[in-house]
């Protein structure tokens, strides 16, 4: 009876301890249900609106504008080919710039040739691509900024548009449209290859800037009497 007893107990510890391994396994084992979460700090990446090329964590801020990074990163590579360009990144807005330098650029060679009436007529062509300008792909911040640029751009070209013959007051705004068609391209790029140069004879050194898509040197603000008068300050 004892020995029966006895063979009870051995055999009761045996399941006892087979069902504490088997729970420990369970316990180390890892669920293949549970999927391990994906968070955004390890595995998604966010990009600027204005500057894709710029990654981060959602809500970090983009290092070029300072804007937060709100733009869902689905394929690192293709965003890669899709702002890569001759001179590197540029924005979605930077085609809208483009069409406004191209007509800029109308004005600058009419003004090269002395060429007042000229100069009035790519003017209203600068105009009507200002008014033209499709804002809606654009973050709020920088489309007010652009609108502020466009809208003292216009004045100017307006008044070059409106003094055909006036070649000397058509210059005068012609600075000042230069120092605009600037800031657009610093503010939302261009896929052109373009160059700041300037004059130090102009407005006695202040003012007399323009955009050029070549770095030989005609001067818009003196024409055939000191054409190449001037130098590159950059290549924008």
């Amino acid at each position: 009876m004892k020995n029966q007893i006895k063979m009870k107990k051995i055999i009761l510890s045996t399941v006892l301890m087979a069902i504490v391994v088997v729970s420990c396994n369970q316990k180390n084992k890892p669920d293949e249900s549970v999927k391990p979460e994906t968070t955004q700090s390890t595995s998604q990446l966010y990009s600027c609106p204005m500057h894709p090329e710029v990654t981060g964590k959602q809500g970090d801020t983009c290092s070029k504008c300072g804007m937060e990074l709100t733009e869902s990163v689905v394929k690192t590579e293709a965003v890669s080919e899709e702002v890569k360009t001759e001179k590197g990144a540029v924005t979605p807005f930077s085609v809208t710039v483009d069409a406004n330098v191209n007509d800029y650029l109308k004005v600058k060679n009419a003004l090269v040739n002395d060429d007042s009436n000229g100069a009035a007529a790519a003017a209203k062509a600068l105009l009507a691509t200002f008014n033209a300008a499709n804002t809606t792909s654009i973050d709020a911040k920088l489309k007010k900024e652009y609108i502020e640029i466009a809208d003292d751009a216009k004045e100017h070209a307006e008044h070059i548009a409106d003094n055909a013959g006036k070649i000397e007051h058509q210059r005068e705004h012609f600075a000042l449209l230069s120092r605009d068609i600037n800031d657009m391209i610093k503010t939302f790029g261009t896929n052109k290859k373009l160059y700041q140069e300037y004059c130090p004879m102009y407005d006695q050194g202040k003012s007399g800037y323009w955009i050029s898509d070549s770095k030989e040197i005609k001067n818009p603000y003196y024409g055939a009497e000191m054409l190449t008068c001037g130098r590159v300050e950059k290549e924008l």
